[in-house]
């Protein structure tokens, strides 16, 4: 298959691009710059250029690209680029299915915090939206495809949660402290942390991309989501360290401020959608996932 991937080069990007390759998959990444090989081409999303004859001939279109969350501050102009950085990306892609009349499905990238802060209740494809920033980010990011499905294109979100591998992401700002025992619960550790290994993540993206009946949202997550507090505690079994420092909820508001409250929200997210479509997870639970991460 040939397949187009923006944000080609971030934590899940270039793990997805590598098993393409593996798998024998033909992959041209959208850059942001001059192309300097064929398997590039150069795109402007804050222009909405891209280059249609490329998306054209695509079987899939994987659009990864958006500014970390996990940065602090949030600054309001911080907080304008992470909505523009999904925004105007998905809708550049999703104007050239558009334009061309291309056949390719749009795997476009999203987030589980579509359901906000939901507290203890489990969290389905079928659960309405909830509310906050990252809930209204992901409600612009995920409406901004509509051009393509106006155009008649299979379109799938992917709504991850928090993808585990030392390379990046959380487990990446985590590894550090935890291995010097310096680890421990966040606020409470009552609140849900739902994770998926890096491995079953591209996997999940692979499959729905191969899927002809995949569209709409899939909570690309583990089936066992843990309290955070569960999750500090397998980590620090795994790393053999101490997990007895915990970081108390008032101090953490005072410093990251609004990035707290996503820190201490608790979310409780179960991919149904993808299990009824048939998908096996490698790493079912926390501790599997983590054990995989760091080759253990």
């Amino acid at each position: 298959m040939r397949f187009v991937i923006a944000g080609s080069s971030g934590f899940l990007g270039t793990a997805l691009r590598d098993r393409l390759a593996r798998d024998g998959h033909q992959v041209t990444r959208l850059i942001r710059g001059e192309a300097s090989a064929p398997s590039e081409s150069s795109w402007d999303p804050s222009a909405g250029d891209i280059d249609d004859e490329v998306v054209a001939a695509a079987d899939v279109v994987v659009n990864l690209a958006g500014a970390p969350i996990a940065r602090w501050p949030w600054s309001e102009s911080y907080k304008q680029t992470l909505l523009n950085s999904r925004v105007q990306t998905t809708q550049t892609v999703a104007a050239a299915i558009e334009r061309t009349g291309a056949k390719a499905t749009l795997v476009n990238g999203s987030g589980m915090n579509a359901y906000g802060h939901a507290g203890d209740q489990v969290c389905d494809e079928s659960t309405p939206r909830g509310s906050g920033f990252l809930a209204d980010v992901v409600e612009q990011w995920e409406g901004a495809t509509e051009a393509a499905k106006t155009a008649g294109a299979r379109v799938v979100w992917l709504r991850s949660g928090v993808v585990l591998h030392p390379d990046g992401g959380t487990l990446g700002l985590m590894k550090t402290p935890f291995r010097l025992g310096l680890g421990g619960r966040i606020g409470s550790g009552e609140q849900w942390f739902s994770t998926v290994s890096r491995e079953d993540w591209v996997s999940a993206v692979v499959f729905l991309a191969g899927n002809p009946d995949a569209n709409g949202p899939f909570n690309l997550v583990g089936p066992e989501p843990v309290t955070n507090a569960e999750f500090t505690k397998t980590l620090g079994e795994v790393l053999g360290r101490p997990t007895v420092i915990p970081v108390p909820s008032t101090p953490l508001r005072l410093v990251a401020g609004e990035l707290s409250q996503e820190l201490l929200g608790s979310l409780r997210v179960v991919p149904h959608a993808l299990l009824d479509a048939g998908f096996t997870f490698a790493h079912p639970d926390v501790r599997a996932s983590l054990l995989a991460g760091f080759n253990r």
